[in-house]
């Protein structure tokens, strides 16, 4: 489904990316682990067209995309929840959901239907429905995050550290709904620091290290590697 090679993404002189390859077979999860800077944050930009590639190339279902724009790629399947959350503050939890369907018709009566999907899936999004998203905690606003991409009815969803910052419980709420939208068939590249709990919902994994991919394979191989223990998940 998504096939990257050779990506190499600059700031200026610094080479946030060194050459990266990797694929997404459809139905899978794959998982970029890494520390604080090693480009992870910056290779998810990257794939929704948010960083500009100085060389390398994007495939998606093999179609060249590496200089597509990002509005044009979510029309092709590819959404993401970023880094963040970034919320539309000032307007509503229910006008954020619906931006997320903005190339869908407003007359689509699937759109009424994701939506209610949504509020299934988050019921705090409808009890919060008509308040300003900027004032939501940030557990309800990474629901929100990942509920206003699932809106565009993605074929890869992009996950960007989707725990950052949130308490245990919200987190294992999260992690239940990666689980869910999974189980119903949906390809998800995720990045995520809590190394352990993402391996746990993945098939695959790749870890990144200063932009460069130092290893891969799958997600019960990856825990199982001492030198991935020992930097990411822990000794024991």
């Amino acid at each position: 489904m998504l096939n990257i090679k050779n990506l190499v993404v600059n700031y200026g002189a610094i080479e946030a990316l060194r050459g990266v390859s990797l694929e997404v077979n459809a139905g899978e999860v794959v998982s970029i682990i890494g520390g604080n800077g090693a480009g992870k944050s910056t290779l998810m930009k990257a794939i929704s067209g948010l960083e500009t590639v100085k060389s390398g190339s994007i495939q998606w279902q093999t179609q060249e995309i590496t200089t597509t724009p990002s509005h044009q790629r979510v029309a092709l399947g590819i959404s993401q929840s970023p880094e963040g959350r970034q919320v539309f503050a000032d307007q509503s939890v229910e006008d954020n959901l619906l931006l997320g369907a903005y190339l869908r018709s407003a007359r689509d009566p699937e759109v009424a239907k994701d939506l209610e999907k949504q509020y299934e899936i988050f019921p705090r999004l409808r009890e919060r429905k008509s308040q300003q998203a900027g004032t939501l905690s940030g557990g309800e606003q990474q629901m929100l995050a990942i509920s206003r991409a699932l809106m565009s009815r993605p074929k890869l969803l992009l996950l960007d550290e989707p725990s950052l910052g949130l308490a245990p419980l919200i987190v294992k709420e999260i992690f239940a709904v990666i689980r869910r939208v999974r189980d119903e068939g949906m390809t998800i590249l995720l990045v995520e620091q809590m190394a352990n709990q993402a391996l746990k919902v993945s098939d695959r994994a790749y870890v990144l290290k200063n932009g460069v991919i130092v290893t891969s394979g799958s997600a019960k191989d990856i825990a199982n590697d001492p030198a991935v223990r020992e930097a990411y998940l822990g000794k024991h």
